[in-house]
């Protein structure tokens, strides 16, 4: 489960595999933290303002997205939330948000069928439809992809991969990030795979190239190991919103002590 902050308001992240919450480097290496419905209560208590359920093994397991966490958790909590994993049809995104999600996002799926985001934003509303875009620096320089000066000078493109981070796809996350705008998603949440569940911060230049590009709200995603991660992804990474787990299902920082930092910088965030 993590917490996403954005700029105005906050969030919450839970990313659940089978039936515990769990973290790891890169979507492997899991480590349990909880059961995800009580995380979720203690997340909403703490002043939350949204949920979000990741289930990161049901693509790649091929299964579906677990129902009954989301019909617990949607009667415990009354904070918006969204959920993702293995959500391949446009009738399995209608049975999570029958069952209490108040988003969904996609990824593998959308990669293989782009007109899902165009069919399910249609019938659903763009604000209902979250794309999910994980990927990889790649530094094997390629005319045609969006070259990226990292931090330390030398540069890179990133690949877009799938199945939980398994599966490269050969995609610009850049060009990506265009197409799923256009086909009508109405948020994306960006996952660097070189950055999940390091503590070493968010993959800025990325994040600032894709916030740059698009016009609907980039969530960052992995990385984050202190507030100061989160700041960053704001002022330094142009995000709307920066998500983290670690932090805070270890306990290492409230959703409070996130939120005071932030506002005393001069990041608005909401309080209870």
């Amino acid at each position: 489960m993590s917490i996403t902050l954005e700029k105005s308001e906050s969030t919450s992240h839970v990313t659940v595999g089978k039936s515990s919450v769990v973290k790891g480097v890169e979507f492997v290496d899991l480590k349990r933290a909880g059961d995800p419905v009580e995380l979720a209560k203690r997340y909403n208590e703490e002043g939350a303002d949204e949920l979000v359920f990741l289930d990161i093994t049901a693509s790649h397991e091929r299964r579906d997205t677990m129902v009954d966490v989301i019909e617990r958790t949607s009667d415990e909590v009354f904070i918006p939330l969204t959920v993702g994993g293995g959500i391949s049809t446009v009738g399995a995104i209608r049975g999570i948000l029958r069952a209490g999600a108040d988003k969904v996002t996609i990824n593998t799926a959308a990669v293989k069928n782009p007109e899902l985001i165009r069919e399910s934003s249609s019938i659903f509303g763009s604000q209902c439809i979250v794309t999910a875009i994980d990927c990889r620096r790649n530094h094997r320089i390629e005319h045609g992809r969006n070259i990226i000066t990292l931090e330390d000078g030398s540069q890179a493109w990133y690949e877009v991969v799938v199945y939980g981070g398994r599966k490269p796809t050969g995609i610009d996350a850049v060009w990506w990030a265009g197409e799923v705008e256009r086909l009508g998603s109405g948020e994306i949440m960006l996952t660097s795979m070189d950055r999940d569940g390091t503590c070493d911060g968010f993959d800025l230049p990325i994040t600032r190239a894709i916030s740059e590009a698009v016009n609907i709200p980039i969530i960052a995603s992995g990385g984050a190991g202190n507030i100061e991660h989160i700041y960053d992804a704001f002022v330094r990474g142009s995000a709307d919103a920066a998500l983290a787990a670690s932090i805070f299902h270890f306990k290492v920082y409230t959703v409070e002590d996130v939120k005071r930092y932030l506002q005393e910088r001069g990041v608005p965030v909401r309080f209870l």
